[in-house]
């Protein structure tokens, strides 16, 4: 058998970047996280890190803001996945310079684990995060490093559990808000999915330089049909407060950040359907469940059980 890919994750004590690093060691590949001195010294991160160590994986520390530091790490490894957080994805440029100066990384995943940003449209604030996206996608690929772009869509760990109700502790019993009309479809992945299919992506040779769509047949359901997928699970029908798009608009304007950044990206999601959109038309982008078939992935009925 081939030597399996040495892998970096950069944010890898971050909400995805953590699953990621498990699945990356529990695959077999030699796994590296590049951590903070500071970070190592945070009680919660520190108890994270020590879990990865006691799975096999090394930490190297530091900064994606330290230069050297980064190009010593990158010189480890074959694949470097960032993970980093939204206020750090113009910064992936840091990457990007150390991974040319150290001439040896066979693939690049930037922090995407979302939408397709080429092809969303939405509002702001949700909107100036995805150009910056975008636009970072258009240096990566300028600069001619390999890379692959994972979009998953929907974490089903942010969704499901308060099936996006504002203030919401646990998926609703009694009464339920739906933003627009509750029709368009969204992909909701579970985290551990996303990971298992990330990493059996890395070094597959038909993910090179494409989006890798994690988008599973079972889960590309309506609001909606999620909603009815609990009413059957609780045995009772829900009183469903429809938000129309204007007046959801009008509630994005008015209200403070992170709350109308949370917001817009519904408006994305369940009002203009733009999770929805699968058609790629070119052969720019490649579906996972169809090249890894041999995953079987949580559906969000599955999911659901947890509540119940």
């Amino acid at each position: 058998m081939a030597e399996k890919s040495k892998i970096l994750v950069i944010g890898g004590t971050g909400y995805i970047g953590e699953f990621i690093v498990k699945n990356s060691a529990k695959a077999g590949h030699p796994t590296f996280v590049l951590v903070r001195e500071n970070t190592a010294s945070n009680p919660e991160k520190s108890q994270l890190i020590e879990s990865f160590k006691s799975s096999g994986v090394t930490i190297l520390y530091g900064d994606l803001y330290d230069h050297n530091s980064l190009v010593k790490s990158i010189k480890k490894v074959d694949i470097v996945i960032s993970c980093v957080g939204k206020d750090q994805i113009a910064d992936q440029v840091r990457i990007i310079a150390a991974i040319k100066e150290a001439g040896n990384i066979k693939r690049f995943l930037p922090s995407e684990f979302g939408t397709n940003v080429d092809r969303v449209q939405t509002v702001e604030p949700a909107e100036s995060f995805f150009r910056q996206k975008a636009n970072f996608r258009r240096v990566m690929e300028a600069e001619g490093v390999p890379y692959t772009i994972v979009s998953n869509y929907c974490f089903a760990g942010f969704f499901l559990p308060k099936m996006g109700q504002h203030n919401g502790t646990a998926p609703p019993r009694d009464k339920v808000v739906i933003l627009g009309d509750g029709n368009p479809k969204g992909v909701y992945v579970e985290e551990e999915d996303i990971a298992t299919y990330t990493i059996k992506g890395v070094e597959d040779p038909r993910t090179l330089n494409k989006t890798l769509y994690i988008r599973p047949p079972a889960n590309i359901l309506s609001f909606n049909e999620i909603v009815s997928i609990w009413e059957k699970k609780i045995g009772k029908t829900l009183e469903k407060i429809y938000v129309p798009e204007d007046q959801l608009l009008k509630k994005i304007k008015e209200s403070p950040f992170p709350l109308n950044f949370i917001m817009s990206l519904g408006h994305y999601s369940f009002v203009k359907g733009d999770a929805s959109i699968f058609e790629t038309g070119d052969s720019s982008a490649v579906d996972a469940t169809e090249l890894f078939p041999e995953v079987k992935y949580t559906t969000v009925d599955q999911y659901l059980d947890r509540f119940v």
